[in-house]
């Protein structure tokens, strides 16, 4: 497995080893003991831990996002698409960081078998992309606390998020996120 490291710090991407013969292939997603060696070697990471994981299915042109926790409960997650593709969005939420407020997009799909490490403090979204909708997998370093969910608009334009299509369906709740509030450094 090949991991990358993306223009926000602590954002991964995880490239497979495919094996493929005439039955099909295998890959690993995730191997645990690679991951805490690529962040022992970096000195940059805490080792992680899975303690939830969730799959959700959305038609072509459903948006989810951009949805984090807050402290106490964020959590740290790990992406992938099992069927179709998405449009795959991060944006910093950490005050103190250098990237703050910026954002990284990702074309995720079943095809790619890209996998994406987002860590506390960030939020997220996804935009389906495919025809016939998207299967969705992701991994939580945290439990689901609905009283610490916070949602951020996904046309922002304090975040200036260049989607490659209008969505065609946002949940309720996601049509009442707030603005992302960009807070200037002072020195």
């Amino acid at each position: 497995m090949i991991i990358k490291e993306t223009t926000l710090n602590g954002v991964l991407l995880f490239y497979p080893d495919v094996h493929r013969d005439n039955r099909g292939y295998f890959f690993e997603s995730y191997n645990e003991r690679d991951f805490n060696l690529y962040t022992e070697q970096n000195n940059k990471y805490e080792p992680i831990k899975f303690v939830q994981e969730n799959v959700s299915f959305s038609e072509y042109g459903v948006l989810r996002g951009l949805h984090m926790q807050k402290s106490p409960m964020q959590q740290g997650k790990l992406v992938r698409v099992l069927k179709g593709k998405v449009f795959d969005v991060v944006v910093d939420c950490r005050r103190k960081s250098k990237t703050y407020g910026k954002h990284f997009s990702i074309l995720l799909s079943a095809s790619n078998k890209i996998s994406m490490y987002i860590p506390e403090g960030f939020a997220h979204g996804f935009l389906v992309r495919s025809g016939n909708g998207a299967i969705f997998q992701y991994k939580c370093t945290n439990y689901y606390s609905p009283k610490d969910e916070i949602g951020y608009m996904w046309n922002d334009k304090n975040l200036n998020i260049e989607w490659p299509a209008t969505p065609i369906d946002i949940s309720e709740k996601d049509k009442h996120n707030v603005k992302f509030l960009i807070y200037k450094k002072y020195k």
